[in-house]
């Protein structure tokens, strides 16, 4: 609040004694002077809740607002993160599409590419086992094992179990995703231009912005003869 705003909040006599020199005048400019960084803040409020406008120190509190917040969890509130900035902003901006479709094998994969940068990953329901799931790591994230674990076992249906596995070095992904992805229409903000990423890496880039691509459609229930 500027001095001359506060100054006419005052009653008539203390305005009179806030003249240019008084004791008044300048506790009315250290008043202006507290008040100007709380005001530039509020000035640009919405900003803080905006995935990529927040500052990077804001995005972590941000994943528990969308319940992402295993992603960052770590044994030490001083530890580093375990992913890129732009990587949790990925997932604060699509957190909706998120939990739509937490308990899917989409929900679970999407989440996967957007917390790692790397497609590939492959979803096995052995049928000698039921309720079972493994999840098969692409070698580009395989020094993420305990990122991984930690969204596969958030994001799998509670009555399943699962196991995580790196594939080989020399093993091909079997199921990649499509390089130019059509995004659903609430999918989160459009992605900018870019370059073709290299083979096995998602279109996401350092700074955020992640094409999501759409789920594949399911074939309809047969009617009951």
């Amino acid at each position: 609040m500027r001095r001359a705003a506060i100054e006419r909040l005052l009653p008539a006599a203390y305005q009179r004694a806030a003249g240019p020199g008084s004791v008044l005048g300048a506790l009315l400019d250290v008043m202006e002077a507290l008040h100007a960084p709380d005001e530039a803040v509020l000035a640009d409020v919405d900003a803080l809740f905006d995935p990529y406008r927040t500052p990077d120190g804001f995005v972590a509190y941000l994943t528990r607002w969308v319940a992402m917040d295993h992603v960052v969890a770590a044994p030490r509130a001083d530890a580093p993160l375990p992913l890129p900035a732009g990587r949790l902003r990925d997932l604060v901006a699509h957190g909706a599409l998120l939990a739509r479709w937490r308990g899917t094998p989409y929900g679970m994969r999407t989440a996967l590419e957007l917390a790692t940068g790397v497609t590939g990953f492959v979803l096995d329901e052995p049928p000698e086992r039921p309720f079972h799931l493994v999840v098969r790591v692409p070698p580009a994230a395989a020094d993420r094992l305990a990122l991984v674990t930690r969204i596969v076992e958030a994001e799998k249906p509670a009555a399943v179990t699962v196991e995580v596995l790196a594939s080989p070095v020399d093993a091909e992904p079997a199921d990649p995703v499509p390089a130019t992805p059509s995004p659903p229409p609430d999918s989160g903000p459009p992605e900018p231009d870019t370059a073709e990423p290299a083979a096995g890496v998602a279109a996401v880039r350092a700074v955020g912005r992640a094409h999501v691509p759409a789920p594949l459609p399911h074939d309809p229930p047969e009617e009951p003869s």
